[in-house]
């Protein structure tokens, strides 16, 4: 069962509530907050804060200030009115009413936001292939006038070849129609008629070109200057080796460097001056290898002693995260709830910043912290770790099923005895 925080504080004035509640230490990023207009949960584990108020509130002009070890709340109140107290006096039955209201009303809430985000996201989407679409046309449209460009000219110079070859068999026709008239018009003999008379000089040069093809000078292209051909050569390329298996993205360097740096910091900070080494050998010594004796006795289901081999680890090493983790897995498999939720709450934090690298180890802290918040009835924080771990694995069908059961038992359409 959780442990309910009574050494709160609220004060009040004729139209606003301020409510003080501390943390006992806790991180901010484990406080989860459920307010409406009529109740009021802080949950961070293993303790819990909650409040059915005296009056209604306008939660959504209410805000609340989460840090320096404190939560505080303000509370817009309905009515311009004092309180009598804090708290109202209803019955259990009413109070169940009460939370599943306010649980409803949250989920609601969260579904309009994931549906507002998934239409902006959809619009994005829309805008930027529209755009794409857009660019390509232009682009399109650009090639089929460059292409319409060289059509006419290709037709252009076609239509001036076509022109030159028929001015040239013309001529070539006229010239022979020349030669043929003067030969009918003397009776003498041809050759003499050459002596005499040279009708047509043009034509001389006409039967001496040897590049002639059926009367018709052919058309040399001109000689175009090309230029001088380049050198091969070889270029050498090296990368840098990957530690990650994932495909580069600059977005994620500083977190994945950081990463490898904690975790080289971690394999240095071993402490070796406990007491409980005197007797053990220099293996025993290693926290890598403790871990992997616990894991060992894990497999075979000696829990405890499990527990006591990760134990030992982490008074060698506080900053290895999945001696954390699996002593968490023993503590649930022994019913320590509370202790299974703090080792795991502990090895989050070491599996920081969240990477590609550590995704494996994270969903399984999320995990067993859920099943034990499930195993204590907070049904709402278990939802959470299994959510956040489903986004780690969305293709996890396992995973989807046991968050869905855990989301139907909240909603009180199954109940706890059936997840």
């Amino acid at each position: 069962m959780p442990l309910i925080v009574r050494d709160h504080s609220w004060t009040q004035n004729q139209n606003t509530v301020y409510i003080s509640v501390p943390l006992k230490g806790a991180k901010t990023t484990n406080v989860h907050v459920i307010c409406t207009d009529e109740y009021l949960k802080v949950s961070f584990p293993p303790f819990l804060f909650e409040v059915f108020l005296f009056e209604p509130i306008n939660e959504e002009k209410s805000e609340a200030r989460i840090g320096d070890g404190v939560a505080v709340f303000t509370l817009q109140k309905r009515r311009d009115e004092h309180w009598e107290q804090l708290f109202t006096n209803i019955d259990k039955e009413k109070q169940k009413q009460v939370r599943e209201r306010a649980i409803l009303k949250v989920q609601e809430k969260e579904a309009e936001k994931s549906k507002a985000k998934a239409s902006r996201i959809q619009q994005e989407k829309k805008y930027a292939l529209e755009t794409m679409m857009k660019l390509e046309n232009e682009e399109r449209d650009r090639i089929q006038k460059i292409k319409d460009e060289e059509c006419a000219r290709a037709s252009a110079e076609m239509d001036f070849w076509r022109e030159t070859q028929r001015k040239t068999a013309e001529e070539k026709e006229n010239r022979q129609r020349l030669q043929g008239s003067g030969g009918k018009r003397d009776n003498k003999p041809v050759h003499q008629k050459t002596e005499r008379v040279n009708v047509t000089p043009a034509i001389t040069p006409l039967h001496n070109n040897s590049n002639t093809t059926s009367g018709q000078r052919s058309i040399k292209p001109k000689p175009k200057d090309l230029p001088v051909p380049r050198s091969a050569g070889c270029i050498k390329i090296s990368f840098t080796p990957r530690v990650f298996p994932t495909a580069l993205r600059e977005s994620r360097v500083p977190e994945e460097e950081e990463w490898l740096k904690k975790q080289a910091e971690a394999r240095r900070a071993v402490d070796t001056d406990l007491a409980e080494l005197e007797d053990l050998s220099e293996e025993e010594r290693n926290p890598d290898w403790l871990k992997e004796k616990g894991d060992k006795l894990f497999m075979a289901g000696n829990f405890q002693a499990a527990v006591n081999a990760y134990n030992l680890g982490i008074k060698l090493n506080r900053k290895i995260p999945a001696l954390f983790s699996n002593r968490a897995a023993c503590h649930l498999k022994l019913r320590n709830l509370h202790k299974a939720i703090e080792d795991s709450s502990q090895a989050l934090e070491l599996l920081t910043p969240a990477v590609a690298a550590n995704a494996a180890a994270r969903l399984k802290a999320h995990v067993r912290r859920g099943t034990a918040f499930c195993e204590l009835q907070l049904y709402v924080e278990g939802l959470l770790d299994y959510q956040a771990a489903l986004e780690i694995d969305p293709r996890n069908e396992a995973l989807r099923t046991d968050t869905d059961e855990i989301r139907e038992i909240i909603q009180g359409n199954t109940s706890p005895s059936n997840s």
